[in-house]
């Protein structure tokens, strides 16, 4: 396979509809799980879409989060003051990944690998960010994440 060949994480996951059936069934997980369900009380009904949105970008998909909503300051924003503890990230990345078994997301281990590594990096930066004090960078573009070291496997 060629470097020209191959595929966005985007691509291999199925797209804006895959990645929203992935938010959609995480969210309503999230909101009855009682260590992290308080961290989302009132959220805005349109939660679930708008984080499709930040992953579809991230992983090589068109730069709607950026387009429609802000980019990286507005997610920075949605986590600052927040104090988000170790627990609370962790259980947040055991039901996304929970929720990628349940909506079908590939399950081969070089796409799980790099899905993995987005979620483990990206919810460890927000869980530093979230904490009293903290003081980000206010402006940075949104991460694209790849494939790492190992292309996707295709027999």
């Amino acid at each position: 396979m060629t470097e020209e060949n191959v595929p966005t994480l985007y691509e291999w996951a199925g797209g804006a509809e895959a990645l929203e059936r992935l938010t959609t069934a995480f969210y309503r997980q999230v909101v009855t799980d009682e260590l992290i369900g308080p961290l989302f009380a009132g959220m805005d009904a349109d939660h679930p879409r708008y984080v499709a949105m930040w992953l579809g970008e991230v992983f090589g998909g068109p730069a709607r989060y950026t387009g429609e909503r802000g980019g990286y300051p507005h997610m920075l924003a949605h986590h600052l003051g927040k104090a988000i503890t170790e627990p609370q990230r962790r259980r947040w990345v055991s039901l996304l990944m929970d929720a990628a078994d349940e909506v079908g997301l590939p399950d081969d281990p070089e796409f799980r690998a790099a899905f993995f590594g987005y979620v483990e990096w990206g919810t460890r930066i927000a869980r530093v960010n979230s904490q009293p004090g903290a003081t980000p960078p206010r402006q940075a573009p949104v991460p694209r994440w790849g494939w790492g070291v190992a292309p996707p496997y295709q027999p």
